[in-house]
């Protein structure tokens, strides 16, 4: 490979029939692609010739670490690229938002953090991976008040947007429905359904005028089955989910996708509340508590943010282009049902 990437017309020739067949070369189009919007590599190849091609690839500031990843990329067996898109990623500073964020980052994506933490907020933004020169930075909301959430995303599509929106926001409380008040439900409706509504309606305008976009929530294995003593969680995420489903029919047109990600256990502190609070609920300890629910996921463990992150940079990749209107569950098998 070296050989092919040092430039002259053998090597060229020998790399234009490469093209379409490897997986390594098919990357580097698409790396190409990113610097030189609508030049393929091929044409890029033949205008630098007489320089040889890898000179030129090497020595372009835009393109100096695509050979690296790209190859990287290609010996791991991974082609997912993000380079050159912006992910606005909500509740980003710990758990599975964080571990989004981070593998986002990664994929080659810049990032928008959004919470209401200046200095945790902080501290991951300058943690985020950036050797492909992104720009990653933060705004500030407590999601407690849709208008402080309202004014945030306002000032991000004004900023210029963003090509992937992750909403993602901590549960309800724990307990029967039966005990649950109104101000419970209507909390939780702002917390999560409104304010994801309001986070996409601000940025679908860029999204539609670029013809490409990405919507993916982070809800719960409770929009299919629901959850024992999780009665405001069952309902609102359930409605999240419906309104999910609505929005992925009327943006489908536009090159925009809406799914879902519906993780089950995971190590967050979210699980470490429900597992306390229900030891505290029914007099036993915590490992009992634990023990039983392992018992009922056939992988038998607890699965982890990076796993559910896995998931969402897939639904925010190229690859996943015709997927919409749907929700992945990561779960290690727990949801009884398909």
């Amino acid at each position: 490979m070296h050989l092919i990437m040092r430039g002259g017309n053998t090597a060229y020739h020998i790399f234009h029939w490469f093209l379409g067949r490897n997986r390594f070369c098919h990357a580097l189009g698409l790396q190409a692609r990113v610097a030189y919007p609508g030049e393929s590599l091929t044409s890029l190849f033949e205008r630098n010739q007489s320089q040889g091609a890898w000179r030129h690839f090497a020595g372009n500031p835009k393109l100096r670490h695509t050979y690296k990843d790209v190859r990287t990329d290609y010996l791991r067996g991974v082609i997912i690229h993000l380079h050159g898109k912006t992910a606005l990623v909500c509740g980003s500073t710990q758990g599975i938002g964080k571990a989004v964020a981070h593998q986002l980052a990664a994929a080659g994506a810049s990032c928008i953090l959004l919470a209401r933490n200046a200095e945790r907020l902080q501290a991951v933004c300058d943690a985020l991976p950036a050797e492909s020169g992104q720009q990653h930075r933060f705004y500030l909301a407590d999601f407690a008040d849709t208008a402080s959430v309202q004014a945030a995303a306002a000032q991000i599509a004004e900023d210029g947007g963003a090509d992937i929106l992750v909403n993602n926001t901590g549960g309800p409380p724990a307990g029967p429905i039966t005990a649950a008040g109104t101000d419970a439900f209507l909390d939780a409706f702002r917390l999560h359904l409104l304010n994801n509504h309001q986070l996409a309606q601000a940025l679908l305008p860029g999204m539609k005028a670029r013809g490409q976009g990405r919507i993916i929530n982070i809800i719960s294995t409770s929009v299919k089955v629901p959850l024992h003593n999780l009665g405001v969680s069952n309902t609102i995420r359930a409605a999240v989910g419906n309104w999910s489903k609505t929005l992925a029919n009327e943006t489908a047109a536009f090159g925009i996708t809406v799914n879902n990600v519906l993780p089950g256990a995971t190590r967050t502190e979210r699980l470490s509340s429900i597992i306390s609070g229900k030891a505290a609920r029914t007099g036993v300890s915590e490992e009992t508590v634990r023990d039983e629910m392992l018992a009922e996921i056939p992988a038998g463990r607890f699965g982890t943010p990076e796993e559910v992150a896995h998931a969402v940079v897939f639904l925010a990749s190229e690859q996943a282009a015709y997927i919409t209107g749907t929700n992945i569950v990561v779960d290690g098998g727990r949801t009884p049902n398909l």
